[in-house]
């Protein structure tokens, strides 16, 4: 449905920063909250001894993995959308309801708007039909919180837009293998290379002033949130989390070129016996011809 603009005269007020410059949601970094909480628990690691850094041991927490994972989708699937026109609004990490919880994603454009949820499952087998989405034949919940996400979006939208406004719920999965079953699933499932692709080919629903509407609505936290101002300092996250990814590729490519070297190790000590006794023959061989 289209929503043509009626009773834009009034717009809630938006909290200001420093110097008059509006807070929204654009300063929201993808992944950024599961960044918050795979750095927290990566703050209760114990410091790796010279020993573990030279060997290349694997810097993150154990239990921060699963958080380190799914910031790492957010930021692929973020990465993806970026190649949608200007004519769409892309948010990330939008606050949502009273507590932490927040949508991955939000695209408000022309072909609709939609509340993306990302699921990163790589490596692992993935079959969704209807309500049901099983990883590895286990089954998930992801589905019907990303229906009841959308449900909750629809709402909060509608009630700052002053008319119904659909906000679709997607699902985007990484993994090894995405199987659909005869019923269509309950949230659209895509993998992270379809889904920029998908939402620009969808036909029209807004005209170019009601998304500018939607996208400003969007971008006030007070849309969603009961806390309506910005108060967390999304780039030290950022840089922290960054910072502990070049940590984990430094340390993957130590273990590599240990590997490589232990290898070379194992070929160089048989070579050299073989040397060894060719030079031993050779010497044994001249001294007999004397």
């Amino acid at each position: 449905m289209d929503w043509d603009g009626d009773g834009m005269g009034e717009q809630s007020t938006m909290p200001a920063a420093r110097g008059g410059a509006p807070l929204t949601l654009r300063a929201r970094k993808p992944g950024y909250a599961v960044m918050q909480e795979c750095l927290a628990i990566q703050a209760e690691a114990p410091e790796r001894s010279w020993w573990q850094r030279f060997v290349g041991r694997d810097p993150l927490h154990e239990d921060a993995r699963s958080w380190y994972k799914g910031a790492q989708g957010e930021r692929q699937v973020a990465a993806e959308l970026e190649a949608l026109g200007p004519e769409f609004t892309v948010l990330h990490a939008v606050p949502i309801g009273k507590r932490s919880t927040d949508i991955d994603h939000l695209v408000v454009g022309p072909t609709g708007v939609f509340c993306i949820n990302t699921k990163n499952h790589s490596g692992q087998d993935v079959w969704v039909g209807g309500r049901t989405f099983l990883v590895n034949g286990h089954r998930t919940p992801h589905v019907h919180r990303s229906v009841q996400e959308g449900e909750r979006a629809t709402a909060l939208l509608s009630a700052a837009a002053g008319g119904p406004i659909a906000v679709q719920p997607v699902i985007v999965v990484a993994a090894e293998r995405v199987r659909f079953g005869e019923k269509a699933p309950a949230a659209v499932t895509l993998r992270p290379e379809q889904v920029g692709a998908w939402i620009a080919g969808l036909p029209r629903v807004h005209s170019d002033e009601a998304v500018r509407f939607l996208s400003m609505l969007a971008e006030e936290r007070g849309t969603w949130h009961v806390d309506a101002v910005v108060v967390h300092d999304t780039l030290r996250h950022v840089q922290r989390f960054e910072r502990l990814e070049r940590d984990i590729a430094a340390a993957t490519a130590r273990r590599r070129l240990l590997r490589r070297g232990s290898v070379v190790a194992g070929l160089a000590v048989p070579a050299g016996a073989l040397l060894g006794f060719w030079w031993a023959t050779a010497a044994a061989a001249l001294a007999a011809a004397g």
